[in-house]
């Protein structure tokens, strides 16, 4: 897994992040989401590496990367903050500018990223992802049914945790080995065992209902946009549209036109298609937008 790649542990200043990156060209970031780690991306990056310098971190509080203790308003794991990890990141391997792929949770943090720091993010692609504001506006009981585990995940007077760590076998679900890669699979399961991991991906969500909404609505307010070149990769067998056409959703927030794309496959797109993930990345990442 990840052969020719490097496994380092980087400190950021708040947090040490595991990470992978290998290959050569310019930076790309590909960021996993819930309840995953970075080795999810095990059958994309070595396809992206002979074009790109590929780096694909834990985030803060998932897999092997550290997380602060809690603060207010769950700050210490709001996209904000993962977003300036990542700026960090990058900087410290030596990208002043770089390319940012996010899945899922990943998306959120992508898209923080290129919001935060957009002199910076020379592309920005989210895979099955809309800004956190754009679901929270539009909670109906469809959406609170379908999408129940973030109000779950995100008690904090009845913590999920406790139910989780009980019997972690139980409450996750994910393919055998061999769907997902063996390596893939062991990784993730040593991380949803470890009840570090799952308060931090908690936390994850609490922020994602609290301080990333006020995140997101000041830069409405303001007027900001995403500047650079922005695709979206939508599961074709997924519910991103439970509310709607996403592109259109994502359209105000976007200085230039979209690039919509759907993949055949279910949510995790990097496990189930990697070979058109790839390709959709290559081509835009290299000026086909």
């Amino acid at each position: 897994m990840f052969d020719g790649f490097t496994l380092d542990n980087v400190d950021v200043g708040e947090v040490t992040l595991r990470v992978r990156h290998g290959g050569s060209g310019p930076a790309v970031v590909l960021l996993h989401g819930h309840p995953r780690t970075h080795t999810t991306w095990h059958a994309v990056a070595p396809r992206l590496a002979a074009r790109h310098h590929v780096v694909t971190p834990d985030l803060r509080g998932y897999g092997r990367s550290t997380l602060p203790p809690d603060e207010p308003d769950h700050a210490q794991s709001s996209k904000r903050a993962m977003a300036r990890d990542v700026a960090r990141l990058m900087t410290h391997l030596g990208h002043e500018r770089f390319a940012v792929v996010g899945h899922d949770r990943g998306a959120l943090v992508a898209f923080r990223t290129a919001m935060d720091h957009q002199d910076r993010v020379s592309h920005l692609v989210v895979m099955d992802g809309l800004p956190v504001v754009e679901h929270l506006e539009r909670t109906d009981a469809v959406f609170a049914r379908a999408w129940w585990h973030w109000w779950f995940l995100g008690q904090t007077d009845k913590p999920a945790e406790r139910v989780i760590c009980a019997d972690p076998d139980a409450w996750y679900r994910t393919p055998e080995p061999a769907a997902m890669g063996a390596d893939n699979h062991a990784d993730v399961w040593s991380a949803l065992r470890d009840p570090a991991v799952v308060h931090g991906m908690c936390e994850d969500y609490r922020a994602g209902l609290g301080i990333d909404r006020s995140h997101d609505e000041a830069d409405r307010d303001a007027g900001r946009q995403i500047t650079c070149p922005a695709m979206l990769l939508e599961s074709a067998n997924d519910d991103l549209n439970i509310h709607g056409d996403p592109a259109a959703i994502w359209t105000p927030w976007l200085a230039q036109p979209l690039r919509h794309r759907v993949i055949d496959s279910g949510h995790h797109q990097a496990e189930q298609a990697p070979t058109a993930v790839a390709a959709e990345l290559l081509d835009f990442l290299n000026g086909n937008h």
